[in-house]
Parts: structure tokens; C-alpha cells; sequence
């Protein structure tokens, strides 16, 4: 089991070193209450596998999506997540915070 964010780093290095494509998402801010910290990461590879969290599950969906398309055209975004009335039943944060990932293709 992997247990810290540097266990997560050493393994998307051994996945991209046994050739898979990899994305990495990292949280690089927060506002309020947020579910994980700045510096946790997701690592996600080309086929949809992913280890770690950015979120405790509330809006991976979303940043696995999107590290999917990192994956394929290699630029790097910037995603922001909260919680508003109008997005309540669409990913956003539940618990009223706001976050900012940062997620890049590992090379």
C-alpha cells in the first residue's frame, strides 16, 4: 500500500520508466476547507490507472479526464475546483472549499 505522496512520486517514475505515459497531478493551492493538502499528488497513466489523491474522490473523475488529455497533447493545465448552488450535482467540492491542481505529462 502506498502510504505518503513520495511513495506515489517513486512509482509514476517506475511506470514511466516501464514505458507507460504518465500525468501527474499535483495540488498547488487551497481556500476553506479542503479534503487533501497543497503537495499531494495523483499519478495517472495513459490507460486510466491512477494511485494517490488530489481530493479524497470528489473530483478525481474530473482531473483523471483531464490527465487523459495531458497524456495526449502534452500541455500542461491548471484546474480549479469549489462548490456552488448551480454546480451542487456536478464534481466540485462538497465540503466548501476550493482547490488548484496543477497537472503535467511526466517525461
Amino acid at each position: 500500500m502506498l502510504s505518503s505522496d513520495a511513495d506515489i512520486l517513486t512509482e509514476a517514475e517506475a511506470w514511466r520508466r516501464g514505458g507507460r505515459e504518465v500525468a501527474l497531478a499535483t495540488v498547488v493551492e487551497t481556500w476553506g476547507s479542503a479534503p487533501r493538502p497543497v503537495g499531494s499528488h495523483l499519478v495517472i497513466d495513459g490507460e486510466g490507472n491512477f494511485l494517490g489523491s488530489v481530493s479524497g474522490g470528489c473530483v478525481e473523475g474530473d482531473v483523471i479526464s483531464e490527465a487523459m488529455d495531458v497524456i495526449g497533447d502534452g500541455r500542461a493545465r491548471m484546474l480549479e475546483f469549489g462548490v456552488a448552488d448551480e454546480t451542487a450535482w456536478r464534481s466540485g467540492l462538497s465540503c466548501g472549499g476550493r482547490i488548484k491542481v496543477y497537472v503535467e505529462k511526466v517525461a
